[in-house]
Order: C-alpha cells, then structure tokens, then sequence
C-alpha cells in the first residue's frame, strides 16, 4: 500500500472515529412535546396530530386519548346529567405520570364539571402545578404553555 493510500485510510478512519464519538456523546433524546390542540367547539375536540375527533379528552406529552367519565366514577350514575362528584385523581394518573409539570383542566363550556379540593390536593402533592378554568381558556392556556415548550398536560370536557 502506498503512502497516499495509507493517508487516506487514516484520514477516514479519523473522520469515523470522530463522526461516532459526537454521535455517542450527544444528549439523550428529549421527552416528546405536549400536542397542541387544533380545534375546540361544543363537543368536539381535535387535537394536532391525531385522527380522532373527541368529546373530552386527555392530552400529554407525546399523546392523547378520549377522557372516559365511566373508567372512575367522574359522572355519577345515579344522575347523569349531573358532573359531580366530578374530576377524580384517577382521572389525572395517566397523564401526570407522563412527567408533567403543569396540568391544565378545562371543566366544560359552562363550568358545569366540578374538580373537587381533593383532586386539587392530589395534583399538589405531586409537585405539579395545576390551572383550573372554563374549556375555551383552559385550551387557550394548554396551548400557550405547548407553544412556550412546556411539560404540560390536560384533561378537557368539551360540553357543559
């Protein structure tokens, strides 16, 4: 092998060398950011990046899910028309266990759904901070925390 050969193979082994060394040192990927919510009228929500239409929803970094009153008891049974006894902890787990730091919860077109000081007292205890305010400025307020790359999540009621 030659001189120039021997040149050109170290100069590529160098180049590899150092390509995989940046590589290797570079930070872990972060944490995928909270989507923002596209869309919000009476019963509808869309949320960026998703297919689904949905009535109340569930939204975090990296996802989001239809919000299901019957999985923990949100809406009682004995009245459905009634939003009480209203937000639970249950409710909130999946996304605060997504890592969030602030949780926003939009309780209805009207205020109607109810989030009692004890669902307050649950997010609190676990260092997260959370806004709780009528479904147009809670999305109003998601979606500038979205904007503002902030670990937020959210549960929406899109009606009453």
């Amino acid at each position: 092998m030659g001189a120039n050969n021997r040149l050109i193979v170290l100069y590529i082994f160098t180049a590899y060398y150092l390509v995989g060394s940046v590589l290797f040192l570079r930070q872990p990927p972060t944490m995928s950011a909270s989507p923002e919510i596209s869309s919000l009228s009476w019963g509808q929500m869309k949320v960026k990046g998703c297919f689904s239409t949905y009535k109340d929803c569930k939204v975090w970094p990296g996802g989001s899910r239809a919000w299901d009153w019957r999985e923990t008891g949100t809406q009682s049974m004995s009245s459905p028309s009634q939003h009480s006894p209203g937000v639970q902890p249950a409710d909130l787990e999946e996304v605060l266990e997504k890592g969030v730091d602030t949780l926003v919860i939009g309780r209805g077109m009207t205020e109607a759904l109810q989030v009692p000081s004890s669902t307050l007292d649950f997010v609190r205890q676990r260092g997260v901070e959370i806004r709780v305010l009528q479904t147009e400025k809670a999305v109003t307020e998601y979606n500038n925390l979205v904007g503002q790359g902030a670990k937020v999540g959210g549960v929406f009621h899109s009606t009453c």
